[in-house]
């Protein structure tokens, strides 16, 4: 006996694309080794675009353009993104420089956490 499921509605089962959304809260798992914060919070995940194949452009910065953990953030976004995005490349950016304007509310909730003096 077969049943006629023709009434059901269909449900979409492909995965969802992945936004740049998507790509900035996987971002929050990648975190400073120096202060301990994530890059977002941070303020140095300037931004991200995602293509048609998922494949990710963020622009970031550092807290410093000498910063010597320039590697340990890229293999952290590698395994934040993992499954995520297809492939991706982090263009440095040091143009607006960084400072604590950009740091978030959640950063600076954070940073106080710490023990830093924070505006």
């Amino acid at each position: 006996m077969t049943t006629d499921h023709s009434d059901l509605p269909q449900v979409d089962t492909s995965p969802k694309p992945t936004s740049s959304d998507d790509v900035i809260e996987a971002m929050k798992d990648v975190v400073d080794p120096e202060l301990g914060i994530n890059v977002v919070d941070l303020g140095l995940v300037y931004g991200a675009h995602v293509d048609d194949h998922s494949n990710a452009v963020l622009q970031m910065t550092l807290t410093s353009a000498a910063c010597p953990l320039t590697d340990v953030i890229e293999d952290q976004t590698r395994a934040a993104l993992d499954g995520i995005v297809n492939e991706f490349r982090i263009d440095w950016v040091w143009m607006p420089p960084w400072g604590p304007d950009k740091i978030t509310d959640d950063g600076r909730e954070m940073l106080r956490a710490l023990g830093f003096n924070i505006g």
